[in-house]
């Protein structure tokens, strides 16, 4: 990735029998739409290959494509192979292999037009496309097929298709190369947020521990006069509408929060999992969840209660969908709607996740125990209507694997009179999702986005990452 841009190897395929111009075409406005995008690419020089269009033609050709691709490992983030007729599939193979990226691959062919199949003109991608993805498919290549088995390069198609497969690639290299904080341990009597570092470091992802004492004592020792806390302050105050008797406490909030990302960019984390309650409250006297809020509108997800598994269910929502994900429980029923749930948290969700006006309070449930002064900097907010996606992972010791499921749904306008934040969800057939959960183990949290990234999640999991996954379906019999 280059300038924060998603970039392509690109391999063009042809044989030498057929139609030269073929290649050449496709190759122009290939690039063209890859431009058009905002991405970058890399591709062998047109008079790097005898057709001029530096399409693979022999096994040489593949291996040159393989030497740029190696120098240039550290920018592509996948490679697309275009087929503009049957290619030569032992180049293509040769190609990726050898240049060893290890990133999704996606295969797209080239209609034939059925008025112009004489030798000058017919492609034969369509079946070129099958003997391409058998290779892949002996090599052990995983890869990602088009909406279509074949369309036109210049069907709008393409621009769709290569779209959800930056997404796609944003997801499994972002995940591959995570580091995922942990504040502090999780609370006591959750043994639900339990989770295997060994088994997330299978898929290259790394937990990173610091004790909460370390982020407290470098909250204690920042001054009134450090810019980074006047600046704090200043977020805050435009972040969220702040009570008057609690504006006193929102010293303690910012350094908190400075301390927080400080620690964050100083150990290069994409996300994190705090020790939310109860050590925070007693021993520093505030809550974690405006920080976390905040942190979530930075694209830096924050799961409540040291959730390693849940942080990294809401990073993956992040790549997919460039959007502000939150962390929630399947909270409450809706006993005349048997598929509406209220799915609700302290109070940690991101402004932009809410699309709505915040304000600050005590925490509920936690001020009642720990006590409301201490408990100070939680979102109340009420999450508007609108399309959502749910995704959750889960570490499974016992079987030594990763699992997920995901689905979407639909957060409705329905009135609800509790504290903190609060979604009212619908999802078509909950029942079978909730007797999912329940049966293999799965957490009471769950991580959602305001969009819906379904096929894209579906696929880097299952294709690249090797997850098991569930995806929710639309039949069920109560």
């Amino acid at each position: 990735m280059r300038n924060g841009k998603t970039c392509f190897g690109v391999i063009i395929g042809t044989r030498a029998y057929f139609n030269s111009e073929l290649a050449r075409d496709v190759r122009t406005q290939l690039l063209k739409t890859i431009e058009q995008l905002g991405f970058e690419y890399v591709i062998l020089p047109e008079d790097a290959t005898p057709t001029g269009s530096s399409s693979i033609e022999t096994r040489e050709d593949g291996l040159k494509v393989a030497k740029q691709f190696r120098e240039h490992r550290d920018e592509i983030d996948g490679i697309i192979v275009s087929l503009p007729n049957f290619g030569f599939e032992i180049g293509i193979i040769n190609a990726i292999s050898d240049a060893d990226l290890n990133v999704p691959v996606l295969v797209q062919a080239c209609d034939d037009e059925n008025d112009k199949v004489d030798l000058d003109n017919r492609r034969d991608a369509f079946c070129g496309k099958i003997s391409v993805c058998n290779n892949l498919y002996q090599y052990g290549i995983p890869f990602t097929d088009t909406t279509l088995h074949t369309y036109s390069i210049y069907s709008q198609l393409l621009a769709k298709d290569l779209e959800k497969f930056a997404a796609i690639c944003r997801v499994v290299n972002g995940l591959r190369h995570c580091r995922i904080g942990q504040i502090g341990t999780r609370p006591l009597g959750f043994n639900t947020c339990r989770a295997s570092e060994k088994l997330l470091q299978r898929s290259g992802i790394t937990v990173v521990p610091a004790d909460l004492s370390e982020i407290l004592f470098a909250a204690q020792k920042i001054g009134d006069d450090d810019p980074k806390f006047i600046k704090m302050c200043e977020r805050l105050y435009n972040y969220a509408e702040v009570p008057e008797n609690y504006r006193e406490k929102l010293k303690l909030q910012a350094k908190f929060g400075v301390a927080v990302e400080d620690w964050i960019e100083s150990n290069d984390v994409q996300a994190v999992a705090i020790q939310c309650w109860d050590s925070l409250e007693q021993n520093y006297g505030c809550a974690a969840c405006v920080t976390m809020s905040m942190l979530g509108d930075k694209l830096i997800p924050a799961a409540c209660e040291t959730d390693i598994a849940g942080a990294v269910s809401m990073y993956a929502l992040t790549l997919a969908s460039g959007k502000s994900s939150a962390l929630l429980d399947w909270n409450n029923n809706f006993a005349e709607d048997r598929n509406k749930c209220v799915c609700t948290h302290c109070g940690n969700y991101p402004k932009s996740f809410v699309q709505n006006n915040l304000k600050l309070g005590p925490l509920g449930v936690l001020g009642r125990t720990l006590g409301k002064v201490n408990t100070f900097g939680a979102v109340y907010a009420k999450v508007t209507a609108g399309d959502f996606t749910f995704f959750r992972i889960s570490t499974d010791d016992p079987r030594g694997c990763i699992k997920a499921y995901l689905g979407k749904g639909e957060i409705t306008d329905d009135p609800y009179g509790m504290d903190g934040c609060i979604a009212v969800t619908k999802v078509d057939n909950l029942q079978k999702l909730m007797k999912y959960i329940c049966k293999n183990g799965f957490e009471h949290h769950v991580a959602m986005c305001r969009t819906d990234v379904v096929d894209i999640l579906n696929e880097a999991v299952e294709t690249y990452l090797g997850w098991e996954m569930y995806v929710q379906s639309e039949s069920f019999e109560m």
